[in-house]
């Protein structure tokens, strides 16, 4: 029985009235439709969005307020190392530089300090947006500052105080990525704006952390085909939309399809935006070599734009040399030129999606698009079971893991999808993990990136389907666990330095401590239930497991000992 007082029988309601601050999409679509109100908005009400089309950046207005507890920042123990950032599931807490102005003008008691490095500039302060933090403490638990500068704390006392400093440092500071160059190194890539925050996933996500990264390097040019499962609930469900947008108005273009044709959903986007720049390429040669309106300063850009084309820098460079000229220009080349100016610049393709599609259901279209040898990116996010439609067995699924399908452990090994993928011998492969090597993540997404074919990055994400022990605060301790222990590897295949003559495969983790393995799967529901269940069966399938890791290990050794002939 659950008591209640007698006056809330009375209670009335009140209308509240609509905040005109907010944007007129968030307030006449998306606030209805997270206040339960969503039948009654009208068809008319979506005139103008008959192809589906949603705004980005929509989960910024939600301000759940979902966390009992959110980081409190140590100042004086700060190392500005911006790991806090970076393993962030939700863009939650960010680094932010302040001119000496911006610093004046902070809300009173705001603490900050000098920047360290190349940022003596500036003063340097991280922030926690209250309402959008969910909670998880990871950020809190990697710290490396030997006192650790930021602990988890009741959100009660706080949340007034760091909400008008979070409004502060989002909307008038802003985010000064330009200071130091973001593919550098993890720390400088935090001041870039995430164009992936506040998405709806677990707290303590193992995924949305690598989402982040590749937004805040590549998402002001990126399109997404992201396949159905947990990427695409917190990646898109209505009215919700945590890809967002810079000050510039660019972001990642977003949408979903099937298990089934994911990849090839994911290529035809690729397929279709350079044929419309191939069409550009077409416009320009025929105006440099014959158009009498052009002036030699807008064919000279042009020229440019043709050279590198196939150059996000480039391409973005002779864009903003070549659009305002164009725009100023009366010649049909012009005309076509900015009616086409959205795909000037060289796009970054990537295809996200979980195990239970890139191993399974979804695998014969990834090993088309893969060999088809066209230049896009894939991300799957590999839980190692079906995390989205209930906790199924994938491929991926080691030997001895409980899950459905499997509730007395599984039986086969585990599927190497890297190496099958390596073996075409021009594809760029990576097998990763955040919380294991921040800097092997990071350098594994720009090669893919920069690689001019296919790529495919494996990357290992803890799910709250695995019943970690700890919870999901310690996701990102858990990935360092699991390649310490040997149960995971980090590794990449790059077909580029074949070229150079250099053995293609670098195998990034150290040596395992096998001594620790039986000890992490023991740390985990997915694999003590087992023992539990069916005790025997459970000691052969452990170390059953061990050894299937011991084999694939001891192969990615004999790979990274080729010696290539020159």
């Amino acid at each position: 029985k659950v008591d209640t007082l007698p006056e809330w029988a009375n209670i009335e309601l009140k209308q509240v009235e609509a905040d005109m601050t907010r944007p007129e999409f968030i307030r006449n679509i998306v606030d209805p439709i997270n206040s339960l109100k969503g039948d009654t908005l009208k068809v008319s009400d979506f005139n103008g969005r008959e192809d589906g089309t949603w705004d980005n950046g929509t989960s910024a207005f939600e301000k759940r307020g979902i966390a009992a507890k959110i980081p409190e920042w140590a100042v004086d123990n700060c190392i500005q190392c911006n790991q806090c950032a970076y393993v962030c599931p939700h863009a939650a807490i960010r680094p932010f530089l302040l001119t000496e102005k911006e610093a004046a003008a902070a809300p009173e008691g705001t603490p900050m300090k000098l920047g360290n490095g190349a940022l003596k500039e500036y003063q340097f302060k991280i922030q926690v947006s209250p309402l959008d933090c969910s909670g998880c403490g990871n950020c809190a638990n990697i710290c490396p500052s030997p006192t650790k500068a930021l602990v988890m704390k009741p959100i009660e006392p706080q949340l007034e105080v760091e909400n008008a400093r979070w409004d502060f440092m989002h909307n008038t500071v802003g985010y000064k990525a330009n200071v130091v160059d973001k593919t550098k190194s993890v720390k400088n890539l935090q001041f870039e704006q995430p164009l992936f925050e506040f998405s709806g996933a677990c707290s303590g996500c193992g995924e949305t952390p690598y989402i982040k990264a590749i937004t805040q390097l590549f998402g002001d040019r990126m399109m997404i085909a992201n396949a159905t499962g947990c990427s695409s609930i917190y990646g898109g469900s209505a009215p919700s939309t945590p890809y967002t947008t810079n000050e510039c108005g660019q972001g990642p273009a977003w949408a979903n399809s099937l298990f089934e044709d994911n990849a090839e959903f994911g290529m035809g986007m690729n397929i279709g935006v350079e044929k419309l720049r191939d069409r550009l390429a077409i416009i320009m040669k025929d105006a440099v070599e014959g158009c009498s309106k052009c002036s030699p300063e807008i064919k000279e850009a042009m020229t440019l734009w043709l050279e590198g084309r196939n150059s996000a820098p480039l391409s973005k460079e002779a864009s903003a040399k070549l659009l305002p000229l164009a725009e100023k220009c009366s010649c049909d080349s012009c005309k076509q030129i900015v009616e086409l100016k959205d795909y000037l610049v060289k796009r970054s393709q990537w295809i996200f999606g979980g195990d239970g599609w890139a191993y399974d259901i979804g695998y014969g279209g990834l090993d088309h698009v893969l060999a088809s040898g066209e230049n896009v990116n894939v991300l799957v996010m590999d839980t190692e079971v079906y995390s989205n439609t209930g906790g199924q067995s994938s491929k991926s699924t080691p030997v001895g893991a409980v899950a459905k399908f499997a509730s007395s452990g599984k039986r086969i090994r585990k599927k190497d999808l890297g190496m099958m993928a390596a073996s075409y011998g021009y594809v760029y492969v990576a097998q990763v993990a955040m919380g294991a090597n921040h800097s092997q993540l990071f350098n594994a997404l720009k090669e893919a990136e920069n690689f001019d074919g296919p790529s495919l990055i494996i990357a290992y994400s803890p799910c709250i389907n695995h019943g970690i022990k700890g919870g999901m605060g310690v996701s990102q301790h858990t990935e360092k666990r699991a390649v310490e222990c040997g149960y995971w590897h980090l590794w990449r295949y790059n077909p580029t330095l074949e070229t150079q003559g250099k053995n293609p495969f670098t195998l990034d983790s150290k040596a395992p401590d096998w001594t620790k393995f039986q000890d992490f799967i023991g740390s985990e529901v997915r694999y003590t239930s087992l023992r539990k269940a069916f005790p025997q069966e459970a000691e052969e399938l452990f170390k059953a497991s061990e050894d299937n890791a011991k084999w694939r290990y001891n192969g990615y050794v004999r790979n990274a000992a080729v010696i290539t002939e020159e």
